[in-house]
C-alpha cells in the first residue's frame, strides 16, 4: 500500500522536541517497511529549505539543547527513497525558490495535486 503524508502545519512540537511528529512517524514507519511519501504544503514548505539553523533557541532562561534540524530529516527521507514533494506556489509565496530546496525534492503545482493523490492508496493529512 502506498501512502502520501500531507504535512501542512509547520514546527508542531518543535519547542519541546527536536523534530516534527509527522516527519518522525514517517521515518519510523518507513523503517518498518511502509511505503510513505510526503507532500509539504502551506507553512510546512519551510521544511524543504536548506541550511536552517535554530541553534541558540531559548525561551526565557530555558535553552532548547536539541534544536530542530528538519531540513536534515527531510533530506534523510529522500536518501531512504521517499518521494518528497513541495507545492511550488506555497514555496514561492514564502520567498523560497526551488534552488533553495533540499536536494531530491520534487516541486508540484497546486493543479497537479489531484493527479498526485490519485497515485496513492491512502492520503494522510497532518
Amino acid at each position: 500500500m502506498r501512502v502520501l503524508q500531507v504535512i501542512e502545519s509547520a514546527y508542531r512540537c518543535t519547542i519541546e522536541e527536536q523534530d516534527d511528529p509527522a516527519v518522525w512517524i514517517t521515518h519510523a514507519m518507513s523503517g518498518a517497511g511502509a511505503r510513505l511519501d510526503v507532500l509539504l504544503r502551506g507553512n510546512a514548505v519551510n521544511y524543504a529549505l536548506t541550511g536552517q539553523n535554530a541553534a541558540g533557541l531559548r525561551f526565557g532562561a530555558v535553552e532548547q539543547t536539541q534544536p530542530p534540524r528538519i531540513d536534515h530529516e527531510i533530506s534523510k527521507l529522500v536518501d531512504k527513497g521517499a518521494n518528497v514533494y513541495v507545492i511550488l506556489e506555497d514555496s514561492m509565496e514564502r520567498g523560497i525558490s526551488p534552488d533553495r530546496h533540499v536536494d531530491g525534492i520534487h516541486s508540484v503545482s497546486r493543479e497537479d495535486i489531484p493527479r498526485l493523490f490519485d497515485g496513492y492508496d491512502q492520503v494522510w493529512h497532518w
